[in-house]
């Protein structure tokens, strides 16, 4: 016995699978754009670990046993840095809401392989999207096991409450208040286009005030010329 808990104490997990994050920038934006904006709905809840392109290893002794998820959600976990998702080191807690964007590159029995992982190991919710052909498909867990949702255009994710529409062109994501994911670029020039009004709105203000003390001036330099006025008279 002693023997194999030494052995298991020496398993090496990687940290990389030897695989890109992405195939193609189309991908890789697709990738950020999802992670990036689920790290800023979960930024004030510590209890919510978001992730991209990360090995998920589920059982211990077995890192032949793994998937790297294009993004994925865990709640119930620290934010954090890690070099791999190790569940048994994670209070055995399994990701519950799983990402995958596909490429030219996907074939058919490596999503169905990914589908299997993801409905043995526990995942609640899993999309998957294709921005080449703006297909979404959705799972979400139901009496045990992964089952298609029939209708997943104007549909409310129930762990995140994040809404995706489908349109003629593309998928958009939109927070619980209704503001859309953004990309990195389009985030900057919304903080940009903030600043310049709150600065024209501080602006107007400031002009507003200067007119009103000019004003109040004129308003006592007439009210000292009366004053002056009926001192002459007496």
């Amino acid at each position: 016995m002693a023997i194999s808990v030494d052995f298991d104490r020496n398993i090496i997990y990687p940290d990389s699978d030897g695989q890109p994050m992405a195939d193609n920038t189309k991908q890789f934006s697709w990738i950020v754009l999802l992670k990036e904006n689920l790290e800023c709905l979960f930024a004030q809840n510590p209890a919510v670990f978001v992730a991209g392109d990360l090995l998920w290893y589920p059982v211990e002794g077995r890192p032949d046993i793994r998937v790297a998820p294009d993004v994925f959600v865990v709640f119930g976990r620290p934010k954090g840095d890690r070099g791999s998702y190790r569940q048994w080191q994670e209070d055995n807690i399994s990701p519950q809401v799983v990402f995958e964007i596909l490429s030219p590159g996907n074939t058919f029995k490596e999503m169905i392989k990914k589908q299997q992982f993801y409905d043995r190991y526990g995942i609640q919710e899993y999309y998957i999207y294709d921005p080449d052909d703006n297909e979404l498909t959705g799972l979400q867990r139901v009496e045990g096991n992964l089952i298609m949702i029939e209708e997943v255009s104007d549909w409310i994710s129930p762990l995140l409450g994040i809404r995706f529409i489908m349109t003629e062109e593309t998928l958009e994501v939109y927070y619980p208040d209704g503001q859309p994911f953004l990309t990195t670029v389009e985030l900057r020039q919304k903080a940009q286009d903030e600043k310049l009004r709150a600065d024209q709105e501080r602006l107007r203000a400031d002009q507003e005030k200067l007119r009103a003390d000019q004003a109040q001036s004129e308003i006592d330099r007439l009210r000292q010329l009366l004053r002056e006025s009926d001192i002459n008279q007496q």
